[in-house]
């Protein structure tokens, strides 16, 4: 399979990209080493120092590729010349931003390949690491631990690319049966494989793989929101949509975000945006009974200690440990309470919100995205902020059969995509919770 991939070494000017855990004066790596690596050797995780500004007329860009193509050069350390074929495939779907009743405005990023907004990021990185891989002459192994969507748009991304394979690990029994059918639809160089344990579990198997002393002489990465190859590419579609609100609707960049949050990618993606110079008002972070992240910013201490994943129907955000926890105390410290509000959202209250959101406003979310209408109508009622809300909708409601008959006692509406998915050829193969089972899969996939 040929896909463009980025031709060309980065250039000597690019932005230096630094562990969260490096001391005073790392001189940190370049984009390359930060995206092949995933997990800095400290165990901390990449960001970009110092944030390039947002270029002049970003507003006016035609596309959201053609608006990757003006944002993400710097970060990339490329002109535009060398990436924009490059983003133009990865991009090349609709992100339409829908207006509801009230000032909210729903930005669907699931109209990709796999339905959800992981195809942003993972489709962006997929090119950019194969690039990578390819000049550097190695074959990369890209690990990933998925709660849902995050898989599926990892293994249709990356299928086939030269110079990649990856491995896929997702919770048996935690994921919905249309996903579980995306992540292990057979496809060239990728292998899914059904953990024994939660998201956690998983995620953990991930980061001890890549601290292994055994695992040392491969060439790992990750495609998870751990690898800020992910994160970039998302920040473009909040520029995005903070551009189709000024053409389209005379909504200016003072608004609130409400971002449907599980592991903190998403909404760490929103931040650098804002950090590059986009004005947005303020993040609504919206989660489902894993609720870590409100409880650290209603408690405002320091202090903090994560907790066991609870399995819900907003499955792709049910993590009790996220790791981007880490990257957004580093870009926002101590604003971090005041730039961000958050909520838990219970599934009774997701269910409602979905067959509110249908009778009331003739739009029929997915679970993640009702979690996230029901944290605006929250913050709206507690706070008395009415700017115009701006929501991500994360996935199209067809990946959740089971949650839509039971919100609104009708089947969900079809799609050719998932249809296609009957009759395609299947593989998967168990896996523990363990370390060393783990190991002894990498390295039996590199012999």
């Amino acid at each position: 399979m040929t896909q463009p991939t980025a031709p060309s070494p980065q250039r000597s000017d690019a932005v230096r990209y630094h562990s969260t855990r490096a001391p005073e004066g790392d001189p940190g790596v370049r984009f390359d080493e930060a995206l092949l690596r995933g997990l800095a050797p400290d165990g901390g995780l990449y960001l970009p120092r110092p944030l390039p500004p947002l270029p002049e007329g970003w507003r006016e860009a035609a596309s959201p590729a053609d608006l990757a193509a003006r944002v993400l050069p710097p970060l990339l350390g490329s002109g535009r010349a060398q990436v924009e074929p490059l983003l133009r495939s990865a991009l090349d779907f609709p992100m339409p931003l829908v207006p509801l009743s009230d000032d909210r405005y729903v930005l669907e990023l699931f109209h990709g390949p796999t339905l959800a907004f992981k195809d942003v990021g993972a489709r962006t990185m997929a090119r950019l690491l194969a690039g990578a891989a390819v000049r550097r002459g190695a074959t990369v192994t890209v690990l990933v631990a998925t709660s849902g969507d995050t898989g599926s748009a990892v293994a249709d991304a990356f299928q086939g690319l030269e110079g990649v394979r990856v491995v896929l690990l997702y919770p048996r029994g935690m994921v919905s049966e249309v996903q579980e059918r995306q992540l292990i639809r057979v496809r060239p160089g990728v292998h899914a494989f059904r953990v024994e344990g939660s998201f956690d579990d998983c995620q953990r198997l991930v980061k001890g793989a890549f601290a292994d002393p055994e695992l040392e002489g491969l060439e790992l990465s990750s495609a998870n929101s751990i690898n800020v190859g992910r994160l970039l590419p998302q920040a473009v579609y909040y520029l995005w949509g903070a551009a189709r609100l000024a053409h389209d609707h005379g909504v200016g960049d003072d608004v609130v975000v409400c971002v449907p949050s599980g592991n903190l990618g998403n909404l760490t993606a929103g931040v650098l945006a804002e950090r590059m110079g986009w004005g947005v008002g303020r993040f609504l972070a919206a989660h489902n009974a894993n609720d870590f992240f409100p409880e650290f910013l209603g408690s405002r201490v320091a202090a903090y200690a994560f907790r066991p994943t609870i399995a819900t129907l907003s499955n792709a955000m049910d993590v009790g440990a996220p790791s981007n926890f880490e990257r957004l105390v580093a870009l926002l410290g101590d604003e971090l309470p005041e730039r961000v509000w958050g909520t838990s959202v219970d599934d009774a209250t997701t269910l409602a919100r979905m067959r509110s959101s249908e009778a009331d406003d003739g739009y029929l979310p997915c679970p993640h995205t009702a979690v996230g209408l029901e944290a605006v109508e929250r913050y709206r009622r507690q706070t008395g902020d009415g700017r115009p809300a701006l929501l991500i909708a994360t996935a199209h409601p067809a990946k959740f059969p089971d949650a839509v008959r039971r919100a609104t006692g009708h089947e969900p509406p079809r799609s050719a995509t998932l249809d296609a998915l009957v009759d395609a050829e299947v593989e998967v193969r168990p896996l523990a919770a363990d370390a060393a089972a783990l190991r002894e899969i990498l390295l039996g996939l590199a012999g």
